[in-house]
């Protein structure tokens, strides 16, 4: 028998976060974070049983997700920062009146002829604090 889609997303909608929780439980067997906002359990639910009423992903969809999983465990330092970051690509930041120029390398980073295995490093050792190196360097935003 199919589900009415339908009016499972309207309950799902309607579903605090410990019903959405419960939800959760009973769907996948596990446990849903605890920091995972409504809005988002509720859009996972929501995908979850559109899953399981309607087959899922594909076979060539789900090999795909799979081998992209598997090579980014892989990836070194530079490619897991941001794919875009090519060996080659050079980041440019100014910070307190000083313009620092990061080289990306085979094997992670270079500053001023010194080589970095991440960009936090390099951001640490600019500004003395512990900075996320991607978003010193504006590779992500801030939420």
């Amino acid at each position: 028998m199919m589900p009415n889609l339908p009016l499972e997303f309207i309950d799902i909608a309607r579903s605090d976060k410990a019903q959405c929780a419960a939800e959760w439980l009973k769907l996948t067997g596990t446990v849903a974070g605890r920091h995972l906002s409504v809005t988002f359990l509720r859009k996972a639910l929501a995908f979850e049983v559109q899953c399981k009423a309607l087959g899922g992903h594909g076979a060539a969809v789900k090999q795909q997700l799979r081998s992209q999983a598997t090579s980014s465990i892989r990836n070194d330092a530079a490619t897991t920062a941001n794919p875009m970051l090519t060996p080659g690509t050079q980041l440019v930041r100014e910070w307190n009146g000083r313009i620092y120029r990061v080289l990306v390398t085979d094997d992670g980073f270079e500053m001023d002829g010194l080589p970095y295995r991440s960009l936090s490093a390099i951001a640490k050792r600019i500004t003395g604090a512990g900075w996320s190196g991607p978003r010193f360097f504006g590779l992500n935003k801030a939420k």
